[in-house]
């Protein structure tokens, strides 16, 4: 994996760093090949309980290199068709539809800024927690572009229609504590905290049980374009599967015995 993007594992938490705390960790190639690498087998991983996303230093992620964009504006112009274009775009934006389903619980740590695609990589997240004095915006209309990997779904939904309209015409920048009053982040602390809070939240997550946290995902997920009768089905469905698994009897044993129950992820 190359250095812009580290990977770590502890008790079941699989951590995913974006590391170019001198460029605020805006994308590069090998960034984006690695998240679209590490993602899919992280999601199949039993040994993983939960995948956190974070950026390296004071940054969460600043999306696009506009450096590198304002490089290539001035360069030679490049030979790649229109459609090539777009479908190698498409691909590393699967990175937003993982992060969305992958069967385990997401989760990204926003030190400070989280701009354009880097925004719209965290709020593919299932949950956030940022400082709350991290800077958080669009970015897009900055630099004339429309927006990619997901934000335009996901802000629709977390913020209702009008303030994502705002939030993406305007490039408003808003702080963290004011993104959690929104809705658009769940937790904010003081930056001094974060890193301990952030911790102890992902502990927690990670001690869920991971089976029926996935179903969950897709039923909820399902909620979001389905009709009722789609997420009855749906629910019903998980509902019967999650009563075999290993979590829900040895839970329901430890109800009985009213004692805690520990959940394995099986």
């Amino acid at each position: 994996m190359s250095q812009d993007l580290l990977e770590s594992f502890e008790g079941g938490i699989a951590t995913l760093t974006m590391n170019r705390p001198e460029a605020r960790n805006a994308f590069t190639r090998e960034m984006m090949d690695g998240l679209s690498k590490a993602l899919p087998r992280l999601a199949v991983d039993p040994a993983v309980r939960l995948v956190v996303v974070t950026g390296a230093g004071n940054a969460f992620c600043a999306g696009g290199d506009v450096k590198s964009f304002a490089k290539n504006a001035a360069g030679a112009p490049v030979t790649m068709s229109f459609d090539t274009k777009v479908a190698d775009l498409r691909v590393r934006m699967d990175v937003a539809r993982w992060l969305h389903e992958m069967p385990k619980p997401t989760l990204a740590v926003i030190p400070g800024a989280a701009a354009g695609a880097g925004l719209s990589v965290a709020l593919a997240c299932d949950l956030r927690i940022a400082a709350d004095d991290a800077k958080l915006t669009t970015a897009f209309s900055k630099i004339g572009l429309s927006g990619d990997f997901g934000g335009s779904y996901f802000l629709n939904y977390l913020v209702g229609a009008a303030k994502a309209r705002e939030m993406y015409f305007t490039g408003q920048v808003i702080s963290g504590a004011e993104a959690a009053r929104i809705g658009l982040v769940n937790r904010a602390v003081p930056a001094a905290q974060l890193a301990d809070a952030a911790r102890a939240w992902a502990a927690e997550l990670a001690a869920l049980p991971t089976v029926a946290v996935g179903y969950m995902k897709r039923n909820l997920n399902t909620a979001l374009h389905g009709s009722l009768s789609d997420v009855l089905d749906s629910e019903a469905m998980h509902m019967v599967r999650t009563f075999e698994t290993e979590d829900h009897k040895g839970a329901a044993v430890a109800f009985v015995e009213k004692r805690p129950p520990k959940f394995n992820g099986r």
